[in-house]
C-alpha cells in the first residue's frame, strides 16, 4: 500500500511506525506486526495502529526517519512482512525448551537491532526469570552479548577489571581503586553504568571530575596512556544489548540470574579483561541478603569466568549500611577525594578499597600473595594513587589540579536532627537513597545526603542525624516532607508505638 509520509519528531527506543487503523484492518496489520518500508532502501518497522495518523498516512518514529535518510521521502510503499525467527525460539524458551548458541545468538542479534517489540522481550526476561538458564545457555548468551557489539583488544597484558554487585548507597570505591590499580602498572579500562534506581553510578561520579561519554578507542588510547580510565559504557557499543535488558527488566522489577551473570561477564570480556575482581555486597536490604546466596553467585560468577577464559575472585563485603558517609554526586566525590588527598575520611571506604584493589593487585601479580591490601594502603597513603588519579582526570579532558574543597554540595540545605538522646539501632539504606533522589540525585550533581550518624553511633538531643542537599529548593522541600513523613533512622529512646490494655467488661 503506498501512504502518505507523516514524519513524527519523537523517539520510539525502537523503529516503529504507526498505521491508521481502517488501513491496518484493509492490509490484515495488528499491532506489534511487523511492515517492510519499501522507499530507496528496505527497513522492517514494528507497527502500531490507532487514529492519531489519518487514513492514507503513515506516521514514522524519528529513528525511521533517521535511518532512511536526512529527510524522509513524501510517500512509502508498506508491506506486511513475517516475524523474525527469534521471536519462535522465545516461544520455545518458554515452553521450557533448552536453546541452542546459535538460537540464542539470534534472539540478542534482534535485541540490539530493536527489532523485538516490548512484549516480546519482556516474554524473554520473564523467561528466564522463571525458568533460569542452564551453564551452557548463559555462556552462549555472555558470548552473544560480546560479539554483538564493540571490543577492545590490547596488546599488554593482564588487563585489570573490578564490578560491584551493587545495592550499596555511597559505594564510591572505584574512584579509590582504579587508581591503586593503575599506579601499580596494571591497566584497568573501567567502564561504568549511570544510576538507574540508586542515587549515584560511578559514571555519574566521575562525571563531577571529568567527560564520561568516551568511545571505544578513546578508552583504549586513555588506558594505554595513563593506564586506566573510568567511563560510562553506555556512550560505547560495548555490549550493547545489556542496556536494552536492563531497561527492560527496570519496569517489571526483576533481575533474572542468569541475566545478571551475563551482564556482568559480557562487560568484562568486551574490555579484554583477563583478572577480574567483584564485589559482592551482602546483607539486610542488598541484593544478595545472605552469605549462602553470595556464596552461590560468586560460583557462578568464577564459573562463568573460566568458561570465558578469565580468572575472576568475588569478595563478599558488608552490604548493609553506607559505604561512608555521603550519598549522592559530588557529595561523594567531595569525600573520595579527601581520602585520597589526606588519608582521612570513613574506614569503611578506605577499607573496602584497599581490600578489593589488594586482591586486584595480586591477581596481576604486582603484589605478593597477602601483600595486596598492605601494597594498596601503601599506594594510597603515599600520593601516589592521588596523582594517578589526576592523569587520568586530565586524560579525560577534566582538570587535573581540582581539590575536595572545589567540589561544593547543592546550595539549598537542611539538618534533620535527633529527637532524644541515644544511639541509632535501626538504618534504611533504601529510604536513605529515596530521600537523595527526591532532593535530584543523581541528574542534579549537588543534591545527595550527607549522613552524621551511622548505625550503632551515639547521638544527643538536637544534633544532626543526616543532611539533605539539592541544586533546587522546590525539590529540598519534597525531600524533607519524605523523610519526616516515613523517618529513615531510628534512635533508640523514640516512642515507636504505643499498645493499650483493654479490659472486657
Amino acid at each position: 500500500m503506498e501512504l502518505k509520509v507523516q514524519p513524527l519528531q519523537i523517539k520510539a527506543g525502537k523503529f516503529k511506525v504507526v498505521l491508521n487503523t481502517a488501513d491496518a484492518k484493509e492490509m490484515g496489520i495488528h499491532g506489534g506486526d511487523r511492515v517492510q518500508l519499501k522507499d530507496h532502501s528496505y527497513l522492517t518497522a514494528i507497527v502500531e495502529t490507532g487514529d492519531m495518523i489519518p487514513k492514507g498516512s503513515l506516521g514514522v518514529y524519528q529513528e525511521c526517519c533517521e535511518k532512511l535518510g536526512k529527510i524522509c521521502p513524501l510517500t512509502m510503499n508498506v508491506v506486511p512482512t513475517t516475524r523474525p525467527s527469534s521471536v519462535g525460539f522465545i516461544k520455545k524458551f518458554m515452553d521450557h525448551q533448552k536453546l541452542t548458541q546459535e538460537e540464542i545468538y539470534q534472539i540478542v542479534q534482534d535485541i540490539v537491532r530493536d527489532t523485538l517489540t516490548e512484549v516480546e522481550l519482556a516474554a524473554f526476561i520473564t523467561t528466564s526469570y522463571i525458568h533460569g538458564m542452564s551453564s551452557d545457555e548463559v555462556e552462549w548468551l555472555t558470548r552473544a552479548m560480546i560479539d554483538t557489539g564493540e571490543k577492545i583488544e590490547f596488546d599488554t597484558h593482564p588487563i585489570a577489571d573490578k564490578h560491584s554487585i551493587g545495592g550499596v548507597p555511597g559505594n564510591k570505591i572505584s574512584l579509590l581503586v582504579v587508581p591503586i590499580i593503575a599506579a601499580n602498572g596494571l591497566l584497568i579500562p573501567k567502564t561504568s553504568s549511570r544510576a538507574i534506581t540508586g542515587a549515584a553510578g560511578t559514571a555519574d561520579l566521575m562525571e563531577v571530575l571529568a567527560p564520561v561519554e568516551l568511545g571505544a578507542d578513546e578508552i583504549k588510547s586513555i588506558t594505554e596512556k595513563v593506564g586506566g580510565v573510568i567511563a560510562w559504557g553506555g556512550a560505547t557499543n560495548i555490549a550493547p544489548a545489556d542496556d536494552k535488558l536492563i531497561h527492560a527488566e527496570y519496569p517489571l522489577g526483576i533481575d533474572p540470574h542468569n541475566q545478571l551473570l551475563a551482564s556482568i561477564m559480557a562487560k568484562k570480556g568486551a574490555v579484554g579483561a583477563d583478572i577480574v575482581v567483584i564485589d559482592i555486597p551482602v546483607g539486610s536490604g542488598t541484593k544478595v541478603p545472605t552469605m549462602q546466596e553470595g556464596k552461590k553467585l560468586a560460583r557462578d560468577l568464577i564459573e562463568l569466568g573460566e568458561r570465558l577464559g578469565m580468572n575472576v575472585e568475588c569478595a563478599m563485603t558488608y552490604g548493609a549500611s553506607p559505604v561512608g558517609r555521603t550519598v549522592g554526586p559530588a557529595l561523594e566525590v567531595r569525600e573520595a577525594l579527601k581520602v585520597l588527598e589526606t588519608m582521612e575520611g570513613p574506614n569503611s571506604l578506605i577499607e573496602k578499597s584497599t581490600g578489593l584493589a589488594g586482591i586486584l593487585l595480586e591477581m596481576g601479580g604486582a603484589a605478593a600473595k597477602g601483600h595486596g591490601k598492605d601494597m594498596a594502603m601503601e599506594t594510597l597513603r603515599s600520593g601516589r594513587a592521588l596523582e594517578k588519579l589526576k592523569e587520568i582526570i586530565e586524560a579525560q579532558g577534566g582538570n587535573p589540579d581540582i581539590k575536595h574543597t572545589d567540589i561544593i554540595p547543592g546550595e539549598h540545605h537542611a539538618e534533620i536532627p535527633s529527637p532524644a538522646d541515644g544511639y541509632v539501632i535501626e538504618f534504611d539504606d533504601k529510604r536513605i537513597i529515596e530521600i537523595a533522589r527526591i532532593a535530584g540525585a543523581p541528574t542534579d550533581k549537588g543534591s545527595g545526603v550527607w549522613i552524621h550518624k551511622k548505625k550503632g553511633e551515639i547521638v544527643k538531643k538536637g544534633e544532626p542525624l543526616i543532611t539533605i542537599f539539592a541544586d533546587k529548593n522546590w525539590k529540598l522541600t519534597d525531600a524533607l516532607k519524605s523523610a519526616e513523613k516515613d523517618f529513615p533512622i531510628i534512635v533508640e529512646g523514640m516512642l515507636l508505638e504505643r499498645v493499650q490494655t483493654f479490659r472486657v467488661m
